[in-house]
């Protein structure tokens, strides 16, 4: 794709416990999405460790599920998918951290210019053989930028190849950041510089 991350925005999240059910001990099913039965991993453990979890592709879908067994389901979700169902929630705020967050890009067909307190998003790959990622990364500390995010994800291409996403302080603009790019560019196998953006407030 073309399109670029213009933008990011840092939420709150906060799960809540759906169901139409006064008891939560007549439990027999919890619905939810993989992520959200992650954040609220040790809740659901120490306060319905007998339900089955059943794993959906969100949380609307888990209480449109949950709402159709009123009488022994619920659902890990946010307020609003309760009220949309008709589930109200028995437990709120049950996440494992209070201070969760999730992280969301904008993306669009704009280029955005410099702010003075940007990030840079861009993916990378380099042949499996060892030290390769090192000597990817070298530039960044050869440039003096400053590295807030690295990720690995399989590569389509073959078994056992990743490609990196990483996160840098500064705009792709920046001469520091544009020399590491550039010299990240001719060691790497790909480079896709992904977008240049303000970073976003918490």
């Amino acid at each position: 794709s073309e399109l670029k991350i213009c933008g990011e925005v840092i939420l709150p999240i906060h799960h809540n416990f759906l169901t139409i059910a006064e008891d939560i001990s007549i439990i027999k099913e919890v619905y939810s999405h993989s992520q959200s039965f992650g954040q609220c991993s040790q809740w659901l453990l120490e306060n319905i460790p007998h339900a089955e979890r059943v794993v959906v592709s969100s949380n609307a879908e888990a209480a449109k599920l949950a709402s159709l067994k009123p009488e022994f389901a619920a659902a890990v979700g946010g307020l609003d998918a309760g009220k949309q169902y008709g589930l109200p929630p028995l437990f709120i705020n049950i996440e494992d951290d209070p201070n969760n967050i999730t992280r969301f890009v904008v993306i669009g067909n704009d280029n955005i210019g410099p702010s003075n307190g940007d990030k840079t998003s861009f993916v990378m790959s380099t042949p499996s053989q060892p030290g390769a990622l090192s000597d990817l990364l070298q530039p960044l500390k050869e440039n003096n930028v400053n590295m807030s995010r690295l990720e690995s994800r399989p590569s389509r291409s073959g078994a056992w190849e990743y490609v990196f996403f990483v996160d840098v302080l500064g705009h792709q603009t920046d001469n520091h950041v544009a020399s590491a790019l550039e010299q990240i560019r001719d060691r790497a196998g790909f480079l896709k510089i992904l977008g240049s953006y303000p970073i976003a407030e918490r």
